[in-house]
């Protein structure tokens, strides 16, 4: 049985990527992938909104950066998704660039807590300090529920990225798991089992495997992605992410084509 796609992967245009689109997908065929999708991180309405992601004006560019890879790797399957930020009052600017192109599925992420703060930003590693780790943790999955609710997404990424610098709550957060979970089976949304925390302080895949135990019970679909910024990530540590999936009582992951989800055995 083939690995699951890898549905998560950047380019340089996010400006902390290395590597084009092209060496990514030479890499997905080197260790056995048969289906990758580039998901970098869409623009927002203002470009100066911070730093770490492409500008309004590349989209296109982004695409054919993705097209240029599937011309040179015809035989596999190459995705065409983005990484989008869900912030209250942007819904608008996400449809619009729904509408842009035929993507394959879009990521939906909460980076920030508030309009300024991304809580897995190092530079503002910071502003942790002084503050309750479940107060932040709850601002999270509030917009990550709302998120979830919207039906602007096709997969939530990395479900408990507050714990990236293993900065944890002591209190249970099961009660701020659930209503996220229930708004993702209820609008029918994936998450994704991301190999990228094993890289980082919690040194764990996100999300933790309580959270995927009840995203399990709930009967939510997952997806698998390395969340790569440089070739030699693609497919990182599935292993481990297929392990996990299968030890909380997964047998079925989802590919998506033209926004349209299929179910496929892992």
């Amino acid at each position: 049985m083939g690995l699951p796609a890898d549905y998560h992967m950047h380019t340089p245009l996010c400006r902390h990527a290395k590597g084009e689109p092209t060496e990514y997908a030479a890499r997905a065929v080197a260790v056995g992938l048969d289906e990758i999708g580039f998901s970098d991180h869409s623009p927002m309405a203002a470009d100066d909104f911070d730093n770490w992601r492409m500008r309004a004006a590349e989209l296109d560019e982004y695409v054919e950066k993705v097209q240029r890879a599937r011309r040179d790797h015809p035989a596999l399957s190459i995705k065409l998704g983005l990484e989008v930020d869900y912030l209250p009052g942007h819904e608008d600017w996400i449809r619009t660039m729904a509408a842009r192109h035929r993507w394959d599925y879009f990521i939906g992420s909460v980076h920030y807590v508030s309009d300024t703060w991304a809580v897995d930003d190092p530079s503002r590693l910071a502003d942790w300090k002084g503050r309750d780790p479940f107060e932040i943790w709850s601002l999270y999955f509030d917009r990550l529920t709302a998120a979830a609710s919207s039906g602007l997404f096709d997969i939530i990424g990395h479900a408990d990225l507050p714990k990236k610098f293993g900065i944890r709550p002591q209190q249970d957060c099961a009660p701020l798991y659930r209503p996220f979970l229930e708004a993702a089976a209820k609008s029918n949304t994936a998450i994704e089992l991301n190999t990228a925390g094993l890289r980082k302080d919690c040194a764990e895949i996100y999300p933790s495997r309580t959270l995927l135990d009840l995203a399990h019970s709930a009967g939510v679909a997952i997806t698998f992605g390395s969340d790569a910024h440089a070739p030699a990530e693609v497919g990182l540590n599935f292993a481990e992410a297929i392990a996990l999936a299968r030890d909380v009582g997964y047998t079925h992951c989802c590919r998506f084509s033209n926004r349209q989800r299929q179910v496929v055995a892992i």
